[in-house]
């Protein structure tokens, strides 16, 4: 054979081992991290426990097991690593680079903090400090039962506020438990009872859309979502400033900057500061002033 053909071969053969080479990269990694995190692509990366350990839990929620707080005793940092093993597989909190990762859980925490606070203006430690105060709402206004013909109140239960992102109305309270494989709607008071539970109801919550066609929190958090042009114009774009119109609607969002919403994002802020983080990383689009609300108020929302 001439040196022209033994070239010529010597190509071919290089092109199919370069070929051969990128279809094997192109698949995916799979790994497992301990019991915190296994079979996924995001496994690959650090795991919330990493990062985030005991002693930043106790910082960020100081004040839960004060004297007058109302769930004393009832959340810890075991319920909350031990919930987010469902969901770490699926991209919480392992999404990205470490950065995005400890701001995602941020994120997620700020909004629990805000939602379960007794913290006030002039509260010892700070109004930020009273996060995971409370487990179930106190003084129910109504009984939060609507006719719904997919998940139908059940005699006696009551669907008020409960968990780490409090759940109200009947259809949530089915809607969730389907999704953790859990009867909340003939059993609603399992939130209360149960932290690791309280926790994975609000991270289901985080990692799920609240409608069919819309993107779930930890999508716009994370930069997985890309809006439409409809969404532009609503001035709805990725950042946290979309997870509170996702999660609260217009009770919170397109109404300026009011307090309910400043609340959160400072929550939120606050514990970038306490996990090492800062707060100037906390990422553009992050108020919801402006937005046109994804879910109105006329339908009910999560929270």
């Amino acid at each position: 054979m001439g040196a022209w053909k033994w070239l010529v071969l010597s190509i071919c053969v290089g092109v199919m081992m370069v070929e051969l080479g990128t279809a094997k990269s192109s698949k995916s990694k799979i790994c497992d991290k301990d019991w915190e995190c296994k079979g996924s692509v995001y496994c690959c990366n650090d795991t919330i426990s990493d990062f985030f350990q005991v002693y930043q839990f106790e910082n960020l929620f100081a004040k839960r097991n004060a004297p007058t707080a109302h769930a004393v005793g009832f959340w810890d940092y075991q319920a909350f690593i031990l919930a987010s093993t469902d969901f770490q597989p699926l991209g919480f909190g392992t999404t990205g680079g470490k950065q995005m990762q400890m701001r995602e859980v941020a994120a997620f925490l700020g909004h629990v903090g805000s939602k379960t606070s007794c913290g006030y203006s002039v509260a010892t430690g700070g109004p930020f400090a009273w996060g995971l105060c409370y487990n179930h709402e106190l003084s129910p206004s109504q009984s939060y039962c609507d006719p719904n013909y997919i998940y139908p109140c059940t005699p006696g239960a009551e669907y008020y506020g409960r968990g780490a992102i409090p759940i109200y109305w009947n259809y949530n309270y089915g809607k969730i438990g389907e999704g953790l494989k859990i009867n909340l709607l003939d059993n609603p008071e399992y939130i209360e009872q149960n932290a690791t539970l309280a926790f994975q109801a609000a991270m289901w919550v985080w990692m799920n859309p609240p409608k069919k066609n819309q993107p779930s929190p930890h999508d716009v958090f994370v930069g997985n979502w890309k809006p439409t042009k409809n969404d532009t114009l609503s001035k709805r774009l990725p950042g946290f400033g979309a997870t509170m119109n996702l999660l609260y609607g217009d009770q919170v969002c397109g109404q300026g900057f009011v307090d309910s919403m400043n609340n959160i994002i400072s929550h939120y802020q606050y514990y970038l500061d306490l996990m090492g983080v800062g707060r100037q990383y906390s990422g553009e689009n992050l108020d919801c002033a402006e937005q046109v609300p994804f879910n109105p108020s006329s339908t009910k929302s999560s929270s």
